[in-house]
């Protein structure tokens, strides 16, 4: 081997050590971020979820509540409820802002193997049907039916709250 040679080889490596450092600097800020949108979240209307967060969280926000709700529970873990149909976002950041993590939180229509919906003309109606057909409130429904069946509902709740014994 000539001394020629071998200094070609010396600077080869030295070349391909750089270009290594190089990519590392360039790759660093993308393995150190954190999740992005693209993990999604997927929930049903009117259930929930749950999810873990990454450590150090601070504050969590929802980009539409009126989609999605959420609660940070003890352990680290958090419970996402569908409150409408769509798509929103939420972001976990530190005490500092740095963000943590960042999902999408999709909301999707009830498991239709048990809901009934009844269209008359344009009313919508929806029922549960599992075992038996019972009103069930949805999203999309007619005022007057949902009216109605809110109605009910609210009034046995605080039937039900006057009725229990004092503690």
């Amino acid at each position: 081997m000539t001394a020629r040679s071998a200094y070609r080889g010396h600077w080869s490596a030295w070349a391909l050590m750089s270009a290594l450092v190089g990519a590392a600097i360039l790759l660093a800020p993308i393995s150190a971020a954190p999740a992005r949108a693209a993990d999604v979240i997927k929930v049903e209307l009117d259930r929930a979820a749950i999810t873990r967060l990454p450590p150090h969280v601070a504050t969590v926000v929802i980009g539409n509540p009126l989609i999605a709700d959420v609660t940070v529970q003890p352990g680290g873990f958090l419970v996402v409820t569908g409150k409408g149909y769509g798509t929103t976002n939420m972001i976990a950041l530190d005490r500092t802002g740095a963000v943590l993590s960042e999902h999408n939180i999709e909301v999707l229509g009830p498991n239709a193997s048990d809901i009934v919906v009844v269209y008359r003309g344009v009313n919508r109606e929806s029922y549960s049907c599992a075992p038996e057909c019972e009103r069930r409130i949805t999203l999309g429904d007619s005022a007057e039916y949902f009216d109605q069946t809110m109605a009910q509902a609210s009034n046995r709740a605080s039937r039900a709250q006057s009725a229990a014994p004092a503690k």
